[in-house]
Protein backbone atom coordinates (compact mmCIF):
# COMPACT_ATOMS: atom_id res chain seq x y z
CA UNK A 1 0.00 0.00 0.00
CA UNK A 2 0.99 3.62 -0.46
CA UNK A 3 -0.21 5.90 2.31
CA UNK A 4 0.11 8.88 -0.06
CA UNK A 5 -2.57 7.76 -2.52
CA UNK A 6 -6.11 9.06 -2.12
CA UNK A 7 -9.40 9.11 -4.02
CA UNK A 8 -11.10 12.40 -4.79
CA UNK A 9 -14.70 11.43 -4.03
CA UNK A 10 -16.02 13.66 -6.83
CA UNK A 11 -15.07 10.68 -9.00
CA UNK A 12 -17.78 8.65 -7.24
CA UNK A 13 -20.43 11.36 -6.99
CA UNK A 14 -23.02 9.00 -8.51
CA UNK A 15 -22.13 6.31 -5.97
CA UNK A 16 -22.46 8.30 -2.73
CA UNK A 17 -26.01 9.57 -2.89
CA UNK A 18 -27.21 7.39 0.02
CA UNK A 19 -25.61 6.14 3.22
CA UNK A 20 -25.47 2.61 1.83
CA UNK A 21 -23.85 3.85 -1.39
CA UNK A 22 -21.25 5.80 0.56
CA UNK A 23 -20.52 2.87 2.86
CA UNK A 24 -20.13 0.47 -0.07
CA UNK A 25 -17.95 2.92 -2.01
CA UNK A 26 -15.60 3.51 0.91
CA UNK A 27 -15.18 -0.23 1.38
CA UNK A 28 -14.37 -0.70 -2.30
CA UNK A 29 -11.81 2.13 -2.14
CA UNK A 30 -10.17 0.53 0.89
CA UNK A 31 -10.19 -2.92 -0.73
CA UNK A 32 -8.32 -1.50 -3.76
CA UNK A 33 -5.57 -0.35 -1.41
CA UNK A 34 -6.17 3.37 -0.99
CA UNK A 35 -5.79 4.70 2.54
CA UNK A 36 -7.27 8.17 2.14
CA UNK A 37 -10.02 10.18 0.46
CA UNK A 38 -10.94 13.76 -0.28
CA UNK A 39 -14.53 14.61 0.61
CA UNK A 40 -16.34 16.26 -2.29
CA UNK A 41 -19.81 15.94 -3.84
CA UNK A 42 -21.11 13.44 -1.28
CA UNK A 43 -24.84 13.48 -1.96
CA UNK A 44 -25.70 11.67 1.28
CA UNK A 45 -24.13 14.53 3.26
CA UNK A 46 -25.96 17.35 1.50
CA UNK A 47 -29.10 19.24 2.44
CA UNK A 48 -30.55 20.62 5.66
CA UNK A 49 -31.23 17.14 7.04
CA UNK A 50 -28.55 14.91 5.51
CA UNK A 51 -28.75 11.14 5.76
CA UNK A 52 -25.07 11.12 6.77
CA UNK A 53 -23.76 13.66 9.27
CA UNK A 54 -20.05 14.48 9.60
CA UNK A 55 -20.00 12.31 12.74
CA UNK A 56 -21.57 9.43 10.80
CA UNK A 57 -19.08 9.88 7.99
CA UNK A 58 -16.18 9.80 10.44
CA UNK A 59 -17.40 6.43 11.73
CA UNK A 60 -17.71 5.09 8.19
CA UNK A 61 -14.13 6.15 7.52
CA UNK A 62 -12.92 4.53 10.73
CA UNK A 63 -14.70 1.29 9.82
CA UNK A 64 -12.82 1.09 6.52
CA UNK A 65 -9.47 2.36 7.78
CA UNK A 66 -9.60 5.44 5.56
CA UNK A 67 -8.78 9.00 6.52
CA UNK A 68 -10.01 12.29 5.12
CA UNK A 69 -6.96 14.26 4.00
CA UNK A 70 -8.73 17.06 2.13
CA UNK A 71 -12.09 18.53 1.23
CA UNK A 72 -13.72 20.69 -1.39
CA UNK A 73 -16.02 23.18 0.30
CA UNK A 74 -18.25 26.08 -0.65
CA UNK A 75 -16.42 29.40 -0.80
CA UNK A 76 -19.52 31.14 0.53
CA UNK A 77 -19.51 28.89 3.61
CA UNK A 78 -15.77 29.24 4.11
CA UNK A 79 -16.03 33.02 3.97
CA UNK A 80 -19.24 33.56 5.96
CA UNK A 81 -19.39 30.48 8.21
CA UNK A 82 -15.71 29.95 8.88
CA UNK A 83 -16.15 28.67 12.44
CA UNK A 84 -18.62 26.02 11.28
CA UNK A 85 -16.24 24.97 8.53
CA UNK A 86 -13.43 24.68 11.05
CA UNK A 87 -15.65 22.45 13.19
CA UNK A 88 -16.44 20.30 10.14
CA UNK A 89 -12.76 19.72 9.43
CA UNK A 90 -11.94 19.07 13.07
CA UNK A 91 -14.49 16.26 13.04
CA UNK A 92 -12.30 14.43 10.54
CA UNK A 93 -8.96 15.67 11.86
CA UNK A 94 -8.54 17.08 8.35
CA UNK A 95 -6.06 19.91 7.90
CA UNK A 96 -6.64 20.88 4.27
CA UNK A 97 -9.61 22.35 2.45
CA UNK A 98 -9.90 23.76 -1.04
CA UNK A 99 -12.41 25.29 -3.40
CA UNK A 100 -13.06 23.78 -6.80
CA UNK A 101 -12.59 27.07 -8.66
CA UNK A 102 -12.78 30.82 -8.24
CA UNK A 103 -16.49 31.66 -7.74
CA UNK A 104 -17.93 33.00 -11.01
CA UNK A 105 -19.07 36.25 -9.39
CA UNK A 106 -15.44 37.37 -9.24
CA UNK A 107 -14.98 36.87 -12.97
CA UNK A 108 -11.99 35.33 -14.68
CA UNK A 109 -10.05 38.57 -14.99
CA UNK A 110 -6.94 39.93 -13.32
CA UNK A 111 -9.11 42.34 -11.30
CA UNK A 112 -11.45 39.53 -10.26
CA UNK A 113 -8.62 37.30 -9.09
CA UNK A 114 -7.06 40.14 -7.11
CA UNK A 115 -10.43 40.83 -5.47
CA UNK A 116 -10.66 37.14 -4.58
CA UNK A 117 -7.21 37.26 -3.00
CA UNK A 118 -8.24 40.30 -0.98
CA UNK A 119 -11.32 38.49 0.33
CA UNK A 120 -9.51 35.20 0.85
CA UNK A 121 -6.57 36.49 2.89
CA UNK A 122 -8.41 36.88 6.23
CA UNK A 123 -10.18 33.53 5.70
CA UNK A 124 -6.85 31.83 5.02
CA UNK A 125 -5.42 33.36 8.19
CA UNK A 126 -8.35 32.26 10.36
CA UNK A 127 -8.18 28.73 8.99
CA UNK A 128 -4.43 28.69 9.56
CA UNK A 129 -4.89 29.64 13.19
CA UNK A 130 -7.10 26.56 13.51
CA UNK A 131 -4.46 24.37 11.86
CA UNK A 132 -6.19 24.14 8.48
CA UNK A 133 -4.60 25.04 5.16
CA UNK A 134 -6.60 26.49 2.29
CA UNK A 135 -6.07 25.86 -1.40
CA UNK A 136 -7.43 26.55 -4.87
CA UNK A 137 -8.11 23.87 -7.47
CA UNK A 138 -7.67 24.82 -11.12
CA UNK A 139 -9.36 23.96 -14.35
CA UNK A 140 -7.93 25.17 -17.67
CA UNK A 141 -9.33 28.71 -17.69
CA UNK A 142 -6.92 29.77 -14.94
CA UNK A 143 -4.14 29.50 -17.49
CA UNK A 144 -5.62 32.11 -19.79
CA UNK A 145 -3.29 35.06 -20.20
CA UNK A 146 -4.39 38.38 -18.78
CA UNK A 147 -3.05 40.09 -21.91
CA UNK A 148 -1.15 38.96 -25.01
CA UNK A 149 2.20 37.76 -23.72
CA UNK A 150 1.24 38.78 -20.19
CA UNK A 151 0.93 36.70 -17.02
CA UNK A 152 -1.66 33.97 -16.69
CA UNK A 153 -4.51 34.20 -14.20
CA UNK A 154 -2.91 31.35 -12.22
CA UNK A 155 0.26 33.44 -11.97
CA UNK A 156 -1.71 36.03 -9.99
CA UNK A 157 -2.70 33.39 -7.45
CA UNK A 158 0.83 32.00 -7.22
CA UNK A 159 2.83 35.22 -7.31
CA UNK A 160 0.49 37.74 -5.67
CA UNK A 161 -1.40 35.50 -3.26
CA UNK A 162 -0.20 34.96 0.30
CA UNK A 163 2.36 32.21 0.82
CA UNK A 164 -0.31 30.35 2.79
CA UNK A 165 -2.52 30.01 -0.31
CA UNK A 166 -2.03 26.42 -1.40
CA UNK A 167 -2.16 25.34 -5.04
CA UNK A 168 -4.21 22.15 -5.51
CA UNK A 169 -2.94 21.52 -9.01
CA UNK A 170 -5.10 19.45 -11.36
CA UNK A 171 -2.74 17.81 -13.83
CA UNK A 172 -5.22 17.17 -16.65
CA UNK A 173 -6.56 20.71 -16.68
CA UNK A 174 -3.07 22.19 -16.47
CA UNK A 175 -1.98 20.19 -19.51
CA UNK A 176 -5.26 21.01 -21.23
CA UNK A 177 -4.50 24.68 -20.56
CA UNK A 178 -1.18 24.37 -22.36
CA UNK A 179 1.24 24.40 -19.42
CA UNK A 180 3.74 21.91 -18.05
CA UNK A 181 2.61 20.82 -14.56
CA UNK A 182 6.22 20.26 -13.51
CA UNK A 183 7.01 23.96 -14.00
CA UNK A 184 4.02 24.96 -11.85
CA UNK A 185 5.02 22.51 -9.10
CA UNK A 186 8.61 23.78 -9.13
CA UNK A 187 7.33 27.32 -8.46
CA UNK A 188 5.19 26.20 -5.53
CA UNK A 189 7.53 24.54 -3.06
CA UNK A 190 5.60 23.69 0.14
CA UNK A 191 2.37 24.96 -1.48
CA UNK A 192 1.16 21.74 -3.14
CA UNK A 193 0.21 19.51 -0.19
CA UNK A 194 -2.40 17.71 -2.32
CA UNK A 195 -2.30 17.28 -6.08
CA UNK A 196 -5.11 15.99 -8.30
CA UNK A 197 -4.05 13.32 -10.74
CA UNK A 198 -5.98 12.58 -13.88
CA UNK A 199 -4.47 11.41 -17.14
CA UNK A 200 -5.07 12.71 -20.65
CA UNK A 201 -5.40 10.21 -23.48
CA UNK A 202 -6.33 10.61 -27.13
CA UNK A 203 -8.87 8.70 -29.18
CA UNK A 204 -8.19 8.69 -32.91
CA UNK A 205 -11.80 9.57 -33.70
CA UNK A 206 -12.99 11.48 -30.63
CA UNK A 207 -9.85 13.37 -29.61
CA UNK A 208 -8.55 13.90 -26.05
CA UNK A 209 -10.31 12.48 -23.00
CA UNK A 210 -9.76 11.96 -19.28
CA UNK A 211 -8.21 8.57 -18.58
CA UNK A 212 -7.12 6.48 -15.60
CA UNK A 213 -3.58 7.22 -14.46
CA UNK A 214 -0.98 5.52 -16.62
CA UNK A 215 -3.33 5.04 -19.58
CA UNK A 216 -2.70 8.42 -21.16
CA UNK A 217 0.18 10.71 -22.10
CA UNK A 218 0.81 12.86 -19.04
CA UNK A 219 4.43 12.75 -17.88
CA UNK A 220 4.06 11.09 -14.47
CA UNK A 221 7.71 10.00 -14.37
CA UNK A 222 8.65 13.69 -14.00
CA UNK A 223 5.56 15.02 -12.22
CA UNK A 224 5.81 12.67 -9.22
CA UNK A 225 9.49 13.46 -8.47
CA UNK A 226 8.70 17.18 -8.78
CA UNK A 227 5.88 16.74 -6.28
CA UNK A 228 8.15 14.87 -3.88
CA UNK A 229 10.71 17.67 -4.12
CA UNK A 230 7.98 20.26 -3.49
CA UNK A 231 6.72 18.47 -0.38
CA UNK A 232 3.45 17.01 -1.70
CA UNK A 233 1.86 14.79 0.94
CA UNK A 234 -1.03 13.23 -1.01
CA UNK A 235 -1.82 12.28 -4.58
CA UNK A 236 -5.59 12.31 -5.10
CA UNK A 237 -6.85 10.40 -8.11
CA UNK A 238 -9.79 12.18 -9.72
CA UNK A 239 -11.74 11.39 -12.86
CA UNK A 240 -14.42 13.82 -13.96
CA UNK A 241 -15.69 11.06 -16.23
CA UNK A 242 -14.35 7.64 -17.09
CA UNK A 243 -14.17 5.21 -20.01
CA UNK A 244 -15.46 2.25 -17.95
CA UNK A 245 -16.49 1.29 -14.42
CA UNK A 246 -15.09 3.98 -12.08
CA UNK A 247 -13.89 1.50 -9.46
CA UNK A 248 -11.95 -0.36 -12.14
CA UNK A 249 -10.44 2.97 -13.23
CA UNK A 250 -9.45 3.72 -9.62
CA UNK A 251 -7.92 0.26 -9.27
CA UNK A 252 -5.97 0.61 -12.52
CA UNK A 253 -4.72 4.03 -11.39
CA UNK A 254 -3.69 2.63 -8.02
CA UNK A 255 -1.71 -0.23 -9.56
CA UNK A 256 0.18 2.20 -11.76
CA UNK A 257 0.85 4.79 -9.08
CA UNK A 258 2.01 2.47 -6.33
CA UNK A 259 5.10 1.81 -8.43
CA UNK A 260 5.84 5.56 -8.60
CA UNK A 261 4.70 6.97 -5.26
CA UNK A 262 6.48 5.76 -2.13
Amino acid sequence: MSSKLAVQMFTLRDYTKTRKDLEDSLKKISDIGYEAIQFSAIGAMKGDNPEVTPEDARKLLEATGLKCIATHRSWDDLMHNTDKEIEFHKTFDCDFCAIGSIPPDYGHTAEGYRKFLQDATPVIEKLKQAGIRFGHHNHSKEFARTSPGGPRLEDILIDEGPADLMIELDTFWAVHGGVNPVRIIERCHDRVPVIHLKDKAVDVEEGPFIAPIGEGNIDWEHIVPACEEAGTAYYAVELDNFPRDPFDCLASSYRYLKGLVN
